[in-house]
């Protein structure tokens, strides 16, 4: 069993995902990016073939026959290539810029695109003789020259047959106008080159399926790793108890400190005790605002009589309105009878303390309904 919980046959779960993204480590493919520039190189010289051509014939006309005083000119050399810069500025602009579209498209495909700080610092361990020997000679070495042999032999193979198929349009170009035929082996350039890269998509079709693999099969986990994950992101049960223990301890104060606005607490009298609260001005039905049982009832007995706050023995009803209602809820409905007749008396008694009326009887044995009623 200890064997089976140290082999790596788990697939990485997200957290172990998004470390690895956050240190560097996702799936790339290099074949991909590749692809991207050579892609982006031959449709930026089909768009831009006849403008190159354009301001190359410019600058061979305009700066190719130089008189005589040009030379003796200090400035004109500098005026020479400022007149070149500008001629070759838009194409070879446009054409670089679709180059590095290319290469950004290429190269985030597959993973996306992603930057780490920790993936750019530099590592000893990229800088050992002897690991980067064993990287050499390793399993992964022998894949990328294999790689490498497949992708010269297919590139090879189909350029061949791409310059039988085209060489008669080759020999062709040598009798057309100077200025239309540059123009049209930059357009042939372009075509030629875009069908010589589509030849890489059969290595890009099985290297980035590869890849991906490689990615997980490098990311996955153990069965104890993955238990070791899920106690660390929910929290030990030492911590859990700690954070448990302190919530009830804050709801315990919050507790004591609603008692001394009670209108009265309902005891068992010595297993259970609730406090209840009602205000005739507001809509609604009386609330719980404290409740316990054993020590906690005990304190809110103390509570209460410290703030002057009547106790009432009705253990049935105590039991009832301990189980059914929650802290901060109105009664149910089937004890507003009995709560009415609690309540009644604690306002009767306080009238009878200010010497209004003769003192009232405690309610022994309000009306519980039998759902309600607990032992």
């Amino acid at each position: 069993m200890a064997e089976t919980d140290q082999e790596r046959t788990e697939e990485p779960t997200q957290k172990k995902l998004d470390d690895a993204k956050k240190k560097g480590q996702i799936a790339r493919s290099k074949e991909m990016g590749t692809l991207g520039v050579l892609a982006a190189a031959a449709i930026g010289l089909l768009a831009m073939g006849g403008a190159m051509a354009e301001a190359l014939f410019s600058i061979f006309y305009q700066y190719f026959s130089v008189e005589r005083a040009v030379i003796f000119d200090d400035n004109a050399t500098l005026n020479i290539w400022s007149g070149i810069f500008n001629a070759l500025l838009y194409p070879l602009g446009t054409f670089f810029f679709i180059v590095v579209l290319g290469a950004f498209i290429g190269n985030t495909v597959v993973g996306g695109f992603n930057f780490s700080w920790q993936g750019a610092a530099p590592k000893p361990s990229k800088m050992s003789p002897l690991k980067g020997l064993k990287r050499m000679l390793g399993t992964q070495a022998l894949i990328e020259l294999l790689k490498a042999v497949g992708k010269f032999s297919i590139v090879a193979v189909f350029a061949y047959f791409l310059l039988r198929w085209q060489f008669p349009n080759i020999l062709q170009l040598s009798n057309g106008i100077i200025e239309q035929t540059l123009a049209d082996a930059l357009t042939m350039l372009g075509f030629m080159f875009l069908l010589l890269t589509s030849s890489m998509l059969f290595i890009v079709a099985i290297d980035v399926p590869f890849q991906r693999y490689n990615h997980t099969k490098q990311l996955r986990m153990t069965k104890q790793e993955i238990k070791d994950e899920r106690k660390n992101a929910e929290g030990s049960p030492e911590i859990k108890g700690k954070i448990r223990q302190m919530q009830l301890s804050m709801a315990m104060k919050r507790m004591m400190q609603d008692i001394p606005n009670a209108d009265v607490v309902v005891t068992n009298p010595t297993h259970f005790a609730v406090a209840l609260t009602y205000d005739p001005l507001a809509k609604g039905a009386p609330r719980v605002v404290a409740k316990g049982n054993d020590e906690v009832a005990a304190k809110i007995r103390e509570v209460a009589v410290d703030s002057d706050v009547p106790l009432v023995q009705s253990p049935e009803l105590a039991r009832a309105v301990y189980y059914s209602t929650k802290i901060g809820q109105e009664i149910p409905e089937g004890l507003f009878m009995a709560v009415a007749q609690v309540l009644a008396y604690v306002f009767q008694l306080k009238e009878y303390a200010k010497g209004r009326g003769n003192r009232p009887k405690e309610p022994r044995n309000p009306p519980i309904p039998d759902e309600l009623q607990h032992d």
